[in-house]
């Protein structure tokens, strides 16, 4: 299926740019990363897709999601299970027991600091710290767990430059780079994540996609955005 697959999303006949508005700390958006993952093969070279980080957690004095009826650390763990239990994916929630990130900023920087090296990088370095979250139930707003995501993805792929990272980590220029992101969310009006903006290029087309889809699901509203 994977080749007969390929062939067809590849016969669009156009190409596609994407902003993916997330979140590190976000579960919905771990829940929808094997559609992502499969959205960058089906399509390969005519998809592009930018990361744009949400900011989800500035701290937890501020916050509070109405709709999960969150506002403390704890509370989090009961929504990281029904993600789990709604979407299948394997998800450790304990982390907002025994060490709960107080922010999802610093996760956000690290993103962008990636960035700075190149969008693929990025990629690959935000699903090392979705990873580490997710799964093993490392704090992703502490410096050293950054630093460390970073180190395996360094060893990994000899494109990623670690010194340049951790140098870059506290800059200005990465520092901006997610205010100018958190921006653009708020300017699209993004208020939950994962979302997904699909423009065909040099074309007035565009769909936004907000929240957990099955594959399928975004396939076919490829399919109609690019037929019209």
């Amino acid at each position: 299926m994977g080749k007969q697959a390929t062939q067809k999303r590849n016969n669009t006949g156009s190409h596609l740019d994407a902003v993916y508005y997330t979140d590190p700390l976000c579960c919905w958006s771990w829940a929808f990363e094997p559609v992502i993952q499969r959205l960058l093969n089906e399509y390969g070279e005519q998809l592009s897709v930018r990361y744009c980080m949400g900011g989800m957690l500035s701290g937890w004095d501020n916050y509070h999601d109405t709709l999960h009826a969150v506002s403390r650390p704890i509370q989090m763990g009961p929504v990281w299970m029904q993600a789990r239990q709604l979407s299948g994916c394997e998800l450790n929630d304990t982390i907002w027991f025994t060490d709960p990130p107080a922010s999802s900023y610093p996760a956000c920087v690290a993103v962008k600091c990636a960035a700075l090296q190149s969008e693929q990088l990025a990629a690959q370095y935000l699903l090392k710290l979705r990873m580490a979250v997710m799964l093993q139930a490392k704090n992703i707003a502490k410096k050293e767990v950054l630093i460390a995501a970073a180190g395996e993805l360094a060893s990994e792929n000899s494109l990623f430059d670690l010194n340049k990272f951790t140098q870059q980590l506290t800059s200005q220029q990465v520092i901006n780079a997610f205010r100018a992101d958190m921006q653009e969310a708020k300017y699209r009006g993004i208020r939950r994540f994962p979302s997904l903006l699909l423009q065909v290029r040099n074309t007035k087309k565009s769909l936004l996609l907000t929240g957990n889809r099955p594959f399928e699901a975004v396939a076919s509203c490829i399919t109609q955005l690019v037929s019209g």
